[in-house]
């Protein structure tokens, strides 16, 4: 073989492969999913909370069977919808359970990704004692150590970065844990969602990522949809935030239909994602209260989307290409 011929089918072994592209992955708790494989995918749901509070919440105030009893059928009927990946945004000391969640997602079939981070909202009821005393680099370097070595000592790594405020303005706390939301972003490449109590702490949340060098896309404003003003909307999408509606249930499918109205007639579904955040086994309550199903999107929401004129390109863009878009690990560094 002569060099010529050499260099032609190695040329055509690369186009095969896919040699030379940049494949972004999803980490779930089973390991890391390509990003464009990931498929339909809910952005924000729960399987257990605990709202005791950080000094109170302990091993053993449930046991994971009742939980798995409870929960599972309503995965697999997710499952049947042909949704693909569960993004769980529990976050440490309101109920993560690693193991847990790792075992739903054997048993049922469906991706599911689990978070590092703290939850600074509801009056900092859930930051730790240390998150009050320690810096914000101390903070994350406890989140980036989640994210190399595993957590609570399992090989379980966590896919983003789970944060809360209240409505604006941010408190000194609130503050802090953003900074270290930024700087573990830059050390690890996860996305930061952020529970925001209205516009006005999307705005200041965006404002800390840019002037800690963190790009827009790497920031999720959580729970949009309590933002009434729809300009802001728009204001923090056209910056390449991503802006996303997770409240959703059967009684407001017409208000998810005029959100998502909205940012379709605007060019910014490409930066819109729509869950429920629902499920909520809530420890403490006899038999896990009540646990509220994950597929209003796929029995109302989209029905009545295409009635409105929503494309499959539209839905799909949606549901699939930006959750993938949005929980691919990557350092996104503001230019």
């Amino acid at each position: 073989m002569n060099r010529i011929d050499f260099v032609i089918i190695a040329f055509l072994v690369c186009m095969a492969t896919g040699c030379g592209k940049t494949t972004h992955n999803v980490i779930t708790v089973n390991g890391v999913v390509a990003a464009e494989a990931i498929g339909t995918t809910l952005p924000h749901e729960h399987i257990l909370v605990d709202f005791i509070g950080a000094d109170s919440i302990r091993p053993g105030r449930y046991t994971t069977d009742s939980v798995v009893a409870k929960a599972l059928p309503y995965l697999i009927e997710l499952k049947s919808k042909d949704c693909q990946t569960f993004i769980d945004c529990t976050p440490n000391y309101i109920g993560r359970d690693v193991n847990l969640l790792q075992r739903l997602s054997l048993e049922s079939g469906v991706n599911i990704v689990t978070n590092t981070g703290y939850y600074g909202a509801a009056g900092q009821k859930y930051l730790p004692h240390h998150a009050f005393t320690e810096s914000a680099e101390q903070l994350a370097d406890r989140w980036i150590q989640e994210f190399e070595n595993g957590i609570d000592e399992t090989a379980i790594k966590p896919g983003f970065i789970k944060l809360g405020a209240d409505a604006g303005p941010l408190t000194g706390e609130q503050k802090k844990i953003m900074k270290a939301g930024a700087i573990t972003h830059l050390k690890t490449g996860l996305t930061i969602a952020v529970h925001s109590g209205d516009g006005n702490a999307a705005r200041e949340e965006l404002k800390i990522f840019l002037e800690n060098g963190v790009a827009p896309d790497a920031f999720i404003w959580v729970h949009a949809q309590n933002e009434k003003d729809f300009t802001v909307f728009h204001e923090i999408a056209s910056q390449g935030a991503w802006v996303e509606f997770d409240g959703l249930n059967a009684d407001n499918t017409e208000e998810y239909v005029n959100m998502l109205t909205y940012m379709k007639k605007h060019s910014l579904l490409q930066r819109t994602l729509v869950s429920h955040d629902a499920g909520w086994y809530h420890v403490g309550e006899k038999n896990g209260g009540d646990f509220r199903a994950f597929t209003s999107l796929f029995t109302n929401l989209i029905p009545r989307l295409k009635e409105e004129g929503f494309s499959e390109e539209d839905i799909d863009q949606l549901i699939g290409k930006n959750p993938g878009e949005a929980f691919a690990v990557r350092i996104r560094r503001k230019v």
